[in-house]
């Protein structure tokens, strides 16, 4: 690799976005972009950069290759824009308020499958794409304070 491709700012045709609801509190907040993060990794492996390891050899895990976009929604932003995802088929994951009150995988798993795709009372989404279909998806939302 050149020099100059070291020193080149790395731009990416793909976005990482997480909305998370405006009233949550700061604890939610942390617990839900972690929860929904986790889900990309797992589904969209390109997702993913190489192992980190330290001037010692140490070795760490591997994290996102691109930076995560966090904003924050109304309920009704979150809404329209968990539709626009569904409608382009982007992958995402969600996060619904009955998911604070369940304490397990399969728990949350049967949470979400007990309410219809409308009656979801979304808390945090995570969307990933190319990032003009991300974008017009998450239209109209602002970035997180």
């Amino acid at each position: 690799m050149s020099t100059h491709d070291t020193e080149s700012p790395v731009r990416f045709d793909t976005k990482i976005a997480v909305l998370l609801r405006e009233d949550l509190e700061t604890w939610q907040r942390l617990n839900v972009t972690a929860f929904l993060v986790s889900g990309l990794g797992t589904q969209v492996p390109e997702v993913i950069g190489e192992p980190y390891e330290d001037a010692d050899a140490v070795g760490y895990l591997p994290m996102f290759r691109q930076p995560v976009l966090v904003f924050q929604a109304t309920k009704e932003e979150l809404t329209r824009a968990h539709a626009r995802a569904v409608s382009r088929a982007l992958p995402r994951a969600l996060f619904t308020s009955d998911l604070f009150g369940t304490g397990n995988d399969r728990d949350n798993r049967a949470a979400v499958r007990a309410v219809p795709t409308a009656d979801l009372d979304l808390v945090g989404l995570a969307v990933y794409g190319p990032r003009n279909a991300v974008d017009k998806a998450v239209k109209g939302v602002r970035m997180h304070p």
